[in-house]
């Protein structure tokens, strides 16, 4: 979550009229995240997400996002689903933006997970990964293996502005993972994007998933690899928890089952994990506007995370 582009007290009264929401006392932008402009709104009648969704998430992928999101509620998973104004519409235009007004899910998201946390987390992305059996919509994955070296190409020397040797660094990773990259596997929705700070949580219960806007059709053990790659390292990606790395896998496997063979597909596709986020964030921190209310995000603890699947492979994952 982020925000970029402000949003007027009028021009949010003026929304907030098209539904049966209460009147507005305060709203608050959230720093959080890089994607979209996000405000946590109180009314009268409740407490809201405003969402404004910036270049990067497409007007035409919208109907996918609220669709998979009405499709897990429905099945019993706590994820916030938009709400629709009096006449039923979701999505609506603000200050020139798609926009929603979503419901507001309690719980606190994470910055450093425990076990028992981490074996929760992982048990409802394979209950998610069970609910979407009979999903019907399908989008590719806009951020996917096949994005990657035209990020890298897009950044190009300017990575070494970031940290020396950064380029070849990635073009060293790259040319690794995508040569062993999986052709075949088990393929689902997948949210993608599943860190700590999408889940939220009441000490060590699952209150909500959340940020569903990367979610996409892809590998299934991608999306449990992307949430190792971001669970299991202190923020800086320097220091490796083992006991959260072992969690994560162990409350998959109790809530869909994990394989051996399973198993030895992690290495390469948490290295891609690694890959992708180092370059978004790369991109991401090279372009950002220097007005924007938004944290930008390391892209160095992601190389480091990478170097250290690079070295410990499979023993990551036992």
């Amino acid at each position: 979550m982020a925000v970029y582009t402000p949003v007027s007290a009028e021009a949010l009264t003026g929304f907030l009229g098209r539904y049966d929401a209460g009147e507005l006392v305060s709203a608050k932008g959230i720093a959080e995240g890089v994607e979209n402009s996000n405000y946590l709104v109180d009314t009268t009648r409740d407490r809201y997400i405003l969402t404004l969704y910036e270049k990067r998430v497409s007007a035409d992928d919208l109907p996918f996002f609220l669709s998979l999101l009405d499709h897990l509620a429905a099945k019993g998973l706590p994820v916030p689903p938009a709400i629709g104004d009096r006449g039923g519409r979701a999505i609506q235009q603000l200050e020139s933006r798609p926009a929603c007004l979503i419901r507001f899910l309690p719980g606190v998201s994470l910055s450093h997970p425990t076990p028992a946390q981490a074996h929760a987390a992982a048990a409802m992305m394979g209950r998610m990964h069970r609910a979407v059996a009979d999903f019907a919509l399908a989008r590719p994955n806009s951020m996917g293996a096949d994005t990657w070296r035209p990020l890298f190409e897009r950044c190009g020397s300017d990575l070494d502005s970031i940290a020396p040797s950064l380029r070849d660094e990635l073009a060293s990773g790259l040319d690794r993972v995508l040569h062993a990259w999986p052709t075949d596997g088990d393929r689902c929705v997948i949210h993608a994007d599943l860190f700590p700070d999408n889940v939220l949580m009441r000490d060590d219960q699952v209150t909500g998933l959340i940020d569903f806007y990367f979610a996409c059709t892809d590998l299934r053990l991608y999306d449990l690899a992307v949430m190792h790659s971001a669970w299991s390292f202190d923020v800086r990606g320097e220091r490796y928890d083992l006991a959260v790395g072992r969690a994560l896998l162990d409350g998959y496997a109790d809530s869909y089952g994990l394989g051996a063979e399973e198993r030895q597909q992690l290495p390469v596709l948490a290295m891609g994990a690694c890959l992708r986020f180092a370059l978004s964030r790369a991109w991401d921190w090279l372009n950002t506007p220097a007005d924007a209310l938004v944290t930008r995000k390391d892209p160095l603890a992601y190389t480091r995370r990478l170097g250290f699947y690079q070295e410990h492979g499979i023993t990551a994952f036992s």
